[in-house]
């Protein structure tokens, strides 16, 4: 799946632009940290712009193809699992990046999942913490 390759060219690469290249202007990012998805192209670029400061020593370590049951609508779209490993403030965090793609090929659904619990936890805190320094989300009140 070419996009799946060029997304994870892109991670690697740190490149914003070219992962907006591949995201659907309505696209869904499903967070383990958050119970409701970020939601539209410029929100999930921004989150990506914290994750890629926040993740140290990111690297994928496989890539797995088929298909997978949207959250949307329910129906099926081509999909791709990308796991990775990193650190996030010292913890080592092992998840998995599902891309889920519409029918020009940009990704219509991304979801995350990473543990452990303590990842998830010091993952949240992070997250939280850049955006809120990018002006993405309000600060603690």
């Amino acid at each position: 799946m070419e996009t799946a390759e060029r997304f994870r060219a892109a991670v690697e690469k740190r490149d914003l632009a070219a992962m907006g290249d591949l995201f659907a202007e309505d696209i869904r990012l499903y967070s383990p940290v958050k119970f409701t998805p970020f939601e539209g192209k410029p929100m999930v670029l921004g989150l990506f712009g914290v994750l890629l400061r926040v993740f140290e020593d990111l690297r994928y370590v496989g890539h797995l193809e088929g298909v997978a049951e949207t959250s949307a609508d329910g129906a099926e779209a081509p999909s791709a699992i990308l796991p990775f490993r990193a650190l996030v403030n010292g913890k080592q965090i092992h998840g998995i990046d599902l891309l889920q793609l519409d029918e020009t090929g940009r990704v219509r659904e991304f979801t995350v999942m990473v543990r452990p619990q303590s990842a998830v936890h010091a993952l949240g805190e992070a997250v939280l913490a850049g955006l809120v320094a990018d002006g993405l989300a309000p600060g603690p009140a």
